[in-house]
């Protein structure tokens, strides 16, 4: 029996040390350089404005920070900046953008997608949720995007996508 015991404990910690193996190597495989663009829409029903886009994200064993500018019109900048947290297959962390006040991320990865639930700092888009993804697209590639619901269609809207691509 304690044979058995003993077999049972080392393979679940085989496999919880296999489990944070693959986020660490996710993690890395995320970090570097990035430029891109994409579109910001700017309130719900209006028209998308196209962005370029420059981020930096560095990664350790149980998270990852992003730090990025975007310009729109090429004379308005805004910065954003998100901090994360692994624990187990858990992700939870900040997010700062256009508002200036820390917004709560907190989610899961599958494959090669982090899938986040926001609340906001302040209602944004008619209320204080939305979906952030950040996916991994092929080896040298990034896409964020930021999804919203429409209080009156209560339909999902793209309100930002950023495609990304490592420097």
């Amino acid at each position: 029996m304690r044979a058995l015991f003993a077999m049972a404990l080392a393979g679940a910690v085989f496999a919880s040390s296999g489990a944070f193996a693959a986020e660490q190597d996710f993690l890395k495989s995320i970090e570097g350089q990035w430029t891109g663009g994409g579109k910001v829409l700017t309130k719900l029903g209006g028209s998308n404005v196209p962005v370029s886009c420059k981020m930096t994200s560095d990664a350790t064993s149980s998270g990852f920070s992003m730090n990025g500018t975007c310009r729109a019109l090429a004379v308005i900048s805004r910065t954003f900046t998100a901090k994360v947290n692994t624990s187990g297959s858990s992700y939870s962390g900040n997010y700062v953008g256009v508002s200036g006040q820390p917004s709560k991320l907190a989610g899961s990865r599958s494959g090669d997608t982090i899938n986040l639930d926001v609340t906001w700092a302040k209602v944004e888009y008619g209320d204080r949720e939305a979906k952030m993804t950040i996916e991994k697209v092929g080896d040298n590639g990034l896409r964020i995007r930021t999804i919203d619901q429409d209080p009156d269609s209560g339909k999902s809207v793209v309100t930002t996508q950023l495609d990304l691509k490592r420097i």
